[in-house]
């Protein structure tokens, strides 16, 4: 076989798992956590942060969402509610409770490369925003 006919198709397996990925989630990126400074204290929603709740921030969707998320690379999974703003770092999705991350298994690590697919949206639509409309 000649060494292009290899790369060709190495580079259309990465192409079709990337689409693939792309139709199976509604958003792909890096997911990150956050514990124990904010535990107790208020989020952007108006609840009280619990790090040992199922709970995530996230700037666009709307509070009350209930989000599948998926590391991409264990196919560990868990199901959150968005409660909070954030993440406020470059090039991250979305912000896990400590709950979370632990049941994923990316407590050690910090960040992991996850797709976020919407379950259900809160009905009805709250008014409250982490982002001003465009």
């Amino acid at each position: 076989m000649r060494p292009e006919y290899f790369i060709y198709g190495f580079a259309a397996v990465i192409l079709a798992l990337g689409l693939w990925n792309l139709a199976r989630y509604d958003q792909v990126g890096i997911a990150s956590w956050y514990g124990e400074p904010f535990h107790g204290r208020r989020t952007s929603s108006g609840e009280i942060y619990d790090m040992y709740k199922l709970t995530a921030a996230h700037l666009t969707l709307p509070f009350g969402t209930i989000v599948l998320v998926t590391d991409l690379e264990t196919g560990k999974s868990v199901v959150v509610k968005i409660n909070d703003c954030g993440p406020y770092v470059e090039g991250r999705i979305i912000d896990l409770s400590f709950a979370a991350a632990e049941k994923l298994g990316m407590v050690r690590k910090g960040l992991a490369r996850v797709g976020l697919k919407i379950l259900r949206y809160p009905d009805p639509l709250p008014k409250k925003k982490c982002l001003p409309d465009k």
